[in-house]
């Protein structure tokens, strides 16, 4: 069992599904401060981390937005482009200068509708990325709302 996040793309993916994945990718970089993407925009893209780091944040009704996570080398940033209605459910920010590979959704989906065998690999990536990104979200959450002293994690 691989000790690297389920995040990153090495622990998901295999050598020829990455290479053929990568194939796709252009590289993009970002300053510190700049936004990614906004919650409720359109999700077309998404990205890999080569280098730096990039917030992950959701905004609170009546409140700023709150970070969930901080994404580094070999992440993937942005899941909403696989999903209706294709729209941000998080917001991303770059918190360093960051260097990412940025792949077009499009591309992407029209190589996964051609390999059933890679569409699968990466649905399971995505999905891997889902499940921990749900579950960091809930804890930050629960550290920032519930009841001090409450034990209401189950």
């Amino acid at each position: 069992m691989s000790m690297l996040s389920p995040t990153r793309i090495a622990a998901s993916l295999s050598a020829e599904h990455r290479s053929r994945l990568m194939a796709l990718a252009r590289e993009v970089h970002f300053p510190e401060g700049a936004r990614l993407f906004t919650e409720g925009a359109p999700a077309d893209r998404f990205w890999i981390v080569r280098s730096g780091a990039v917030t992950l944040d959701i905004q609170v009704p009546g409140g700023r937005a709150v970070v969930i996570e901080t994404m580094g080398q070999g992440e993937l940033v942005g899941w909403s482009w696989l999903f209706p209605p294709y729209r941000w459910q998080l917001g991303a920010e770059a918190m360093t200068p960051v260097r990412t590979n940025e792949f077009d959704s499009a591309a992407v989906l029209r190589m996964m509708d051609s390999d059933p065998v890679f569409a699968s690999s990466v649905n399971h990536w995505v999905g891997r990325v889902l499940s921990h990104r749900l579950q960091a979200a809930r804890v930050r959450l629960l550290d920032l709302y519930a009841p001090h002293g409450s034990d209401i994690t189950r």
